[in-house]
């Protein structure tokens, strides 16, 4: 509850001639006689107020407030509201109930008094324990401003918009920002603190991840439906999941139907932000009030007692107001100049394909953007940030690009954030493409698009893949060498593009459903769909699909950098062949669980490579091969022993790993030997000798079918050295130097 204590104070009263004395009491206002009782007011008691206001039954005190700190800030009495608005003329404040919408009192801020720099500031004392408030602002027509003072516009800096409703309900978008009790002082977690290095992330979709009747929680679609599923994610070994965008945007915005049903498609995604500091209201079982704020806590209490990251995705890139016949919902009309970038007529610079981009190194914006973050991890206990077309964030308000931007600067030095995981999608809209290049003092880790594509492109069989895959296989150091292999976020999937399954099921999108006649969504896939696209009961077309997705999840946990799965691949959810799924609120975007039973033996498979890469810290250094030590921890090999094939006709790979050399001082991990194969047809590998000199079990296959696919340490068969492995089409093996326990073959 709001710290009520009963205060003897006075305001000033002009208009009547003299001056009233009042007490404050729990937030209820009484009017006494002022001279005599004013006698009695100490100086500490007394508060100057200049102006009164009804607020229904109650009166509400004004006075000119502190100009500092932006939003709306609680004090012993009443609240501060500090508005930041270069370019507007007049502004007022407006205040109304939680839930109902009407207005109850604007009050007007003086631009002499109440106004300090671009700062609009105002003290209310006697406001109920709950209410709504919003801006008007009225400024300069044309050349860029577009002031509107018929606009109530929400405060930026808010923590929570009300009232929401449920998912989808035509105008459920809360509007107004809310003032209110928001309990972040439960019992708090300690936060992880995951080192990069042994960081595998899970990405998903708040609202798709259970809404699915096969889920079986309780509250499908929100925070709440997420915090049911925490045990099974932390079962499954993944170590921080990586959320689509959850602050406020609008579902309904999305302009398209499906062609074949009728449809109206949902803007399910959320890539087009209305507030960076409020959680998405239909996400939560109680989207009203605090509700959303206080649940997205708990949930994230949760996953820190799990010992699970939670990383959101932040889109600071553009916002949902849009183009130039976009709506207002608070940047444009609080101050359009100021916070976005513009031509020199005054049209918007669209680097983001979304209508509009922030100006983020504006001075003014990037401390709001770092004020966000802050929020995000203070109050709301978060561990890091992926954010959304970041190349943006290196653009100044023209749109040039900028060596060192300093809005990227600022958040990477930031005091606060600095256990937080920064990670960037290293390219924009406009085609900079910064992988290996972002900036940030080696902060930051990229988004690494060049791994998803020469894997892929490898497993699919294209000529002259074996050289790009050993350097992904190694870290990238062609595009981190400065900074290390944790710097390289390793995907072969995510939510933009085909699934796993998808991947090796179709060779062309298939989006027409999203109501656009095919054309969005990336042509460029790099897919292969084993032999026919899309469904079928070819049991030689369903092995091999079943060999590529093992050989795809297996090259992923193998390698130098940090892996991301995500979510439903574990069990080869398909999107039926939709490459761009952004607006399908339904089945198709929706995790379905019986996958995970009908795919067990891949979901067994994907838990056991994860399961193998967290216990061996070969697979996770920090360091590239050779960096430090100048020895081969890395021994190339191809059908003969040493004699690696890098040709352009080459589809085939084997590389050992030297357990004695890892960059953790003073550990030491077994000797692994992997062999890849893409070709058409088997090839025999003869097994080198281990590093150590210890002899090989196998611990996987991917072309054995389940359970022999991948076995436990100790339980696989031995094989000899100088044997001749016969490594299937399309198929890999990993073996793993023997500690002389376990079965004997």
């Amino acid at each position: 509850m709001r710290p009520r204590a009963e205060r003897l104070v006075f305001f000033r009263a002009p208009d009547r001639g003299g001056c009233a004395c009042v007490v404050l009491d729990r937030g209820v206002v009484q009017t006494f006689p002022g001279p005599r009782l004013m006698l009695e007011a100490t100086a500490a008691e007394a508060l100057v107020y200049e102006r009164e206001f009804r607020y229904r039954d109650r009166l509400l005190l004004v006075s000119r407030g502190a100009p500092v700190p932006a939003g709306a800030t609680e004090t012993p009495t009443g609240t501060n509201f500090v508005l930041i608005c270069r370019h507007g003329t007049a502004v007022w404040l407006v205040l109304s109930e939680p839930c109902d919408g009407e207005i109850r009192a604007e009050i007007p801020l003086d631009p002499r008094r109440n106004r300090t720099g671009d700062h609009w500031h105002v003290r209310v004392d006697g406001l109920p324990e709950e209410f709504c408030y919003g801006y008007r602002v009225d400024g300069p027509t044309g050349n860029g401003h577009r002031y509107n003072p018929a606009t109530i516009l929400h405060d930026p800096y808010t923590r929570a918009l009300s009232c929401g409703k449920p998912w989808g309900q035509s105008g459920g978008l809360p509007r107004r920002s809310l003032m209110t009790e928001i309990l972040v002082d439960r019992k708090r977690e300690l936060n992880p603190r995951t080192p990069i290095e042994d960081t595998i992330i899970y990405e998903l979709h708040v609202r798709g991840y259970t809404n699915h009747p096969t889920s079986q929680v309780r509250h499908p679609g929100t925070y709440a439906g997420l915090l049911e599923k925490v045990d099974e994610i932390k079962d499954l070994g993944v170590t921080a999941v990586e959320l689509l965008p959850v602050d406020e945007f609008d579902e309904t915005d999305c302009p398209f139907v499906n062609p074949l049903t009728g449809e109206q498609m949902r803007n399910y995604w959320g890539y087009n932000p209305i507030s960076f500091c409020s959680p998405k209201a239909a996400y939560s079982t109680n989207p009203e009030r605090s509700g959303p704020w206080n649940e997205f806590c708990a949930m994230v209490e949760r996953f820190h007692e799990a010992g699970i990251e939670v990383v959101l995705d932040v889109v600071f890139n553009h916002t949902a107001e849009g183009g130039e016949g976009g709506p207002t919902y608070n940047f444009r009309g609080i101050d359009n100049l100021l916070f976005y970038m513009l031509d020199e007529q005054g049209r918007y610079l669209n680097y983001s394909g979304c209508g509009n981009s922030f100006s983020s190194n504006n001075p003014v914006v990037r401390n709001y953007l770092l004020d966000c973050l802050r929020n995000w991890v203070a109050e709301g206990g978060v561990d890091g940030f992926r954010f959304d077309l970041a190349s943006v964030l290196g653009r100044d308000r023209h749109g040039n690009v900028v060596v060192e931007p300093p809005v990227i600067n600022r958040i990477s030095e930031d005091s606060l954030l600095r256990d937080s995981k920064l990670i960037a999608e290293p390219w924009d809209a406009a085609g900079l493409y910064q992988v290996g290049t972002f900036p940030g003092e080696g902060r930051w880790s990229d988004w690494n698009g060049r791994y998803r594509d020469d894997v892929r492109r490898f497993w699919r069989g294209e000529r002259g893949m074996v050289s790009s895959l050993a350097t992904r296989l190694c870290g990238s150091d062609d595009l981190y060498r400065a900074r290390g292999p944790i710097h390289s976020i390793n995907f072969i999937t995510c939510h933009d593009g085909f699934t796993l399954a998808d991947l090796v099921s179709y060779n062309h999108k298939h989006n027409e459903t999203n109501g656009e006649g095919n054309r969005d969504g990336a042509d460029a896939n790099w897919s292969w769909n084993c032999g026919v696209e899309g469904p079928t009961d070819d049991p030689l077309i369903l092995a091999l699909r079943k060999r590529q997705v093992r050989n795809l999840m297996a090259t992923l946990l193998v390698s130098q950098g940090v892996p991301m799965i995500m979510a439903g691949d574990e069990f080869l959810r398909s999107q039926d062949g939709n490459n761009n799924a952004w607006c399908q609120d339904n089945a198709v975007s929706w995790i379905d669980w019986s996958n995970r039973e009908k795919n067990q033996d891949f979901y067994r498979f994907t838990k056991k490579m994860i399961a193998l890469r967290m216990e061996h810290p070969v697979f996770r250094r920090r360091t590239f091969f050779g960096q430090e030590t100048g020895t081969p921890e890395i021994l190339w090999h191809g059908v003969e022993p040493a004699r690696p094939d890098f040709s352009q006709e080459s589809h085939a790979v084997a590389f050992a790993l030297d357990g004695r050399r890892t960059d953790r001082p003073g550990v030491v991990d077994r000797d692994f030997y992997i062999a890849m194969n893409a070709y058409w047809r088997p090839l025999g590998f003869k097994i080198p000798a281990a590093p150590s000199g210890r002899p090989w079990r196998r611990v996987v296959d991917t072309a054995l079918p389940s359970p022999d696919d991948i076995v436990d340490a100790g339980h696989g068969p031995r094989v000899p050295i100088s044997q001749i492995y016969r490594v299937e089409s399309h198929s890999m093996i990993i073996l793993m130097s023997d500690d002389g326990e376990g079965e004997e073959a």
